[in-house]
């Protein structure tokens, strides 16, 4: 136990009032939208908006950029969603279409990752890109309710624990963590609902 403690009192944990609401707001946009309540959109607005500020200040170039990605998505999620409240379903896309997204977002990865590397102070530029990349495709899947969003979701989430733990942003770290375990019971949710239509 004394291990523990000691490990956690050499960390230097960097919480301030402004990540603790962006983590707040952003666990209720992750359990809203497994759940597929439009209400998720409006959690979101206020999350990504705090992350712009948050990201900006930790030099995390791409993910500032993707925030700001995320927040024209806002709008053009709550209003696909509103749109197609009875009609928009849970789909799945075929193996050729997971492939072809796989290699063209890992070539952007690796262009984004470039560009950020040898043009910028970006920290940690290929994992903020791949994060940003494929976050981008797997927003898009989510406003178009297709199940294997939650699996793409799962592997991002991995990879921004370590980025932003590495950044020193230890709350955001723990939201990723949940966000994960959230990814899993989502993929689930979606889909049973899916098979029992």
């Amino acid at each position: 136990m004394s291990e523990i403690i000691l490990f956690f009192n050499t960390i230097n944990f960097n919480w301030s009032i402004i990540e603790t609401a962006a983590v707040i707001f952003s666990i209720i946009y992750v359990i809203l939208i497994a759940k597929e309540n439009i209400w998720c959109w409006a959690a979101a607005a206020i999350s990504v908006t705090l992350y712009i500020y948050i990201c900006y200040n930790a030099n995390l170039l791409a993910e500032t950029g993707l925030q700001i990605f995320y927040l024209i998505m806002v709008i053009f999620g709550y209003y696909n969603w509103k749109k197609n409240d009875s009609e928009l379903i849970i789909c799945s896309w075929n193996s050729y279409k997971h492939i072809l997204i796989i290699i063209l977002g890992t070539l952007l990865t690796f262009l984004m990752g470039y560009y950020f590397t040898n043009y910028t102070s970006a920290s940690i530029p290929i994992l903020d890109s791949f994060t940003t990349t494929f976050s981008i495709i797997a927003t898009y899947m989510v406003i178009k309710k297709v199940l294997e969003n939650w699996i793409y979701w799962i592997v991002i989430d991995i990879v921004s624990v370590y980025i932003y733990f590495s950044r020193e942003l230890h709350l955001t770290s723990f939201l990723f963590i949940i966000y994960t375990i959230i990814a899993i019971i989502g993929y689930f949710r979606w889909l049973y609902k899916k098979t029992h239509v």
